[in-house]
């Protein structure tokens, strides 16, 4: 089956109204991007993000009549959108996701592999992967960044929190090195259902990982037990977790905070310092990871 997308260009105070407007008319989907290559980078609290100038794609079935589509939208919000309609064929995404993921490997003993390919050293540690709906692959610095840290710290027989799993490629990857047991904390159940899969993909027995909602039993049956904790977040919530993560650390404890970028450093620095020094640990283009020692 073919589908129908409709581009569109607008500003940021447009692009709400027109919107709406696409999926009043009968589109299944909206999606919104950049169309001026301007940086977003994370946002104020309460605040919303949006590009300045933003490019609406709107999705259609093939047999969707695009003039009467055009002739509802309000002329105003069409003045300068230089509409565009293109034919796009239909494919297997998930395929089409899965055929760029390669086997990547982190610090000297680690390769994150996805789970349908051969790991390419099989007398290496292998995490096999699959995210799902969740975030983690290693393909981003940050992820990144923490796995070559834990394969560095070597966290043979620790207890680990990995705060924000997403699909649990820190948690599993720091089990995978050696470690005894972990938990694996998200907001988000897709995110731990997919962290359930990956350690059954991977044969991790059900007593060395435990997996919560913040707030939940098992964190509490953690907190003051971690060697290491773990999280790859973004710089303000791990301001506003500074104790939640640091009260999971037994004494010598090390803390491992990515997400951020170099210019957030020094103020998440401060936030920790009343209880811990954290430090850059490791760094890869914009991107830092933070380590401390209780």
């Amino acid at each position: 089956m073919s589908w129908l997308q409709l581009h569109l260009d607008t500003a940021a105070d447009q692009a709400q109204q027109l919107e709406e407007q696409l999926l009043a008319g009968g589109a299944v989907a909206v999606t919104l991007r950049d169309s001026a290559d301007q940086p977003l980078l994370e946002p104020a609290p309460g605040a919303t993000p949006l590009w300045r100038h933003i490019r609406l794609t709107a999705l259609y079935s093939a047999d969707t009549d695009m003039a009467r589509v055009l002739e509802a939208l309000a002329p105003a919000l069409l003045a300068r959108a230089a509409p565009r309609v293109e034919i796009l064929e239909d494919r297997d995404w998930e395929r089409e996701w899965m055929r760029h993921y390669r086997p990547l490997r982190f610090g000297r003993r680690l390769w994150v592999c996805p789970s349908w390919l051969a790991p390419p050293d099989p007398d290496a540690v292998n995490l096999l992967l699959d995210p799902g709906l969740a975030f983690g692959t290693g393909t981003h610095p940050t992820t990144a960044l923490c796995l070559a840290q834990l394969d560095h710290i070597s966290p043979t027989d620790a207890t680990v929190v990995d705060y924000g799993c997403g699909s649990g490629i820190l948690a599993l990857a720091a089990l995978r090195l050696g470690a005894a047991r972990a938990l694996a904390v998200d907001n988000d159940p897709q995110a731990l259902a997919a962290s359930r899969e990956n350690a059954r993909r991977n044969d991790i027995e059900p007593r060395r990982l435990e997996l919560a909602l913040p707030g939940q039993d098992a964190c509490e049956r953690f907190r003051g037990a971690a060697g290491i904790v773990v999280a790859n977040i973004l710089a303000g919530p791990l301001a506003d977790l500074a104790d939640t993560l640091v009260d999971f650390l037994q004494p010598g404890g090390t803390l491992l905070l990515s997400g951020l970028l170099e210019s957030q450093a020094a103020a998440l620095c401060d936030r920790y310092a009343p209880r811990v020094q954290l430090h850059v640990a490791a760094q890869q283009d914009d991107w830092v990871c933070l380590r401390g020692d209780l």
